[in-house]
């Protein structure tokens, strides 16, 4: 009807010879764009109830966004479907209020793709995808095929459109999506990001893993036959004078995501690019990897606007790129992977633990736990480290011409110390922990050309123009 009454005012302006000019279709975006970005929400339970006022502070600060992601770190089902053969680690599920109560939050983009996407199988990969299609929310990373799995998600806010582009590079063997025959249809899975790593050894070292692989001490190819790559184990060895480790992206992964950002920058105003990515620097994983510097690079030179990282559960360095800022990671948001309430036999079995344990004795034994008068004390994996436990919620704000205007980092405390029950949810850290945190970022990030200051209980990044 609209159409028809646009078309029919035109005809009367053309015949009395009136100039007429139609109302544009879609507004163009002004004045500022503010993002709020946090790391991994592995969430078991309701956060609405609280009511306590620096977390309001930080849920407003997500609701005033005008986009807020976080990495989904969890699918959501009634356990319908059994675990499959391998997992992430911890058998992840949550059930449908969760999206609900980070819905609440202000939170509208998700990445899915992370290490736990096919913990139970393609039928709780498509689960998750069903739960946020269903909630209208914008997702990416995970797909029926490897093109949806590569392909943009899309946000829309009245001060333009936000794609997602989401990836990971730390997933079990059988996580990553299958391609799409004309023949036969592609496996559901998430995008994947390959890495190729090498191991630098000398010369003596080499001939042994030769002798060793069947191949005697010499091999074709490279100078002498003694320089060339060598595979063994699954691994690839290389001579050198300096024993080390790199590792480098696979180009046909970087190539099509490339292609995937690219085409998300002709059809929305803004870019974000997401990876789930556990691997670090050798022997330090609060260190990006050499492959993870190099994909962000790829990444901003194909068009994102920011890059946001998270995985290892720690926080990792800030880099701006191009005038784009790089978040190589964001450490957690919500940490309840031990409120999961069932796990398979196999996890169990790692354990020694017999069909009738229950699970909080598998979390027990996996977190070393004991109990006494005093609380819980735990001496192994997440919770015996205070690292995992200080986390940020970050906030980068362009201006309508896509420049990068300012940075402010808000330092978060999650528990470290409580029981079970209490720890986990994100909240402003007092200002002696908050301090640390920024100082520990801030030395994190000096290697990439980045200076970070504390001002007023934040991390505040120096933008240069």
């Amino acid at each position: 009807m609209r159409r028809s009454f646009l078309m029919f005012a035109g005809f009367l302006a053309v015949i009395a010879g009136i100039t007429f000019v139609a109302l544009a279709q879609t507004p163009v975006p002004t004045g500022t764009f503010r993002f709020a970005l946090a790391g991994d929400s592995i969430i078991e339970r309701k956060i609405s109830v609280f009511d306590d006022a620096g977390f309001l502070q930080m849920i407003n600060r997500i609701r005033n966004a005008d986009a807020a992601f976080t990495n989904f770190e969890m699918l959501v089902h009634n356990f319908e479907s059994p675990g499959a053969a391998m997992s992430g680690g911890t058998y992840m599920q949550a059930y449908p209020f969760v999206i609900d109560e980070l819905k609440w939050a202000g939170f509208r983009m998700f990445g899915l793709a992370n290490n736990h996407a096919y913990d139970f199988g393609a039928e709780g990969l498509m689960s998750n995808i069903r739960h946020f299609d269903e909630a209208g929310l914008t997702h990416a990373g995970t797909g029926e095929n490897l093109a949806r799995a590569r392909a943009a998600g899309y946000l829309d806010t009245k001060k333009g459109r936000v794609a997602l582009v989401s990836c990971a590079s730390t997933f079990t063997a059988i996580s990553p999506a299958g391609e799409q025959r004309a023949d036969l249809k592609g496996r559901p899975g998430l995008s994947p990001l390959h890495i190729k790593t090498v191991y630098t050894v000398d010369s003596a070292t080499l001939t042994g893993l030769r002798q060793l692989g069947g191949r005697g001490g010499a091999a074709g190819g490279g100078r002498g036959g003694q320089q060339a790559d060598f595979n063994f184990l699954g691994a690839t060895f290389r001579a050198g004078d300096k024993p080390g480790i790199s590792t480098s992206p696979d180009p046909k992964d970087v190539a099509a995501i490339a292609a995937a950002v690219q085409d998300a920058r002709r059809m929305a105003d803004w870019v974000v690019v997401s990876i789930h990515a556990h691997e670090g620097a050798p022997g330090n994983v609060q260190i990006p990897g050499e492959f993870l510097v190099t994909f962000a690079h790829a990444m901003i030179d194909a068009g994102a606007d920011l890059f946001v990282g998270h995985g290892p559960h720690v926080l990792r360095a800030v880099e701006i790129y191009k005038g784009k800022p790089i978040f190589y990671s964001m450490g957690n948001f919500f940490m309840q992977d031990d409120l999961v309430p069932f796990q398979p036999q196999e996890n169990y079995n790692t354990y020694g633990l017999p069909l009738n344990a229950t699970v909080a004795d598998f979390y027990d034994q996996r977190d070393g736990t004991t109990y006494t008068d005093s609380g819980e004390k735990n001496t192994k994996s997440f919770p015996a480290n205070k690292d995992y436990w200080e986390s940020m919620l970050a906030e980068p704000v362009f201006n309508s011409k896509r420049e990068l205007q300012e940075i402010n980092l808000y330092p978060l405390s999650l528990g470290y110390g409580m029981t079970r029950a209490q720890r986990g949810f994100p909240f402003p850290a007092n200002p002696e922990e908050a301090a640390a945190i920024i100082d520990r970022l801030a030395k994190l990030s000096k290697s990439m050309g980045t200076e970070i200051t504390f001002q007023n209980g934040k991390g505040v990044v120096k933008v240069r123009s």
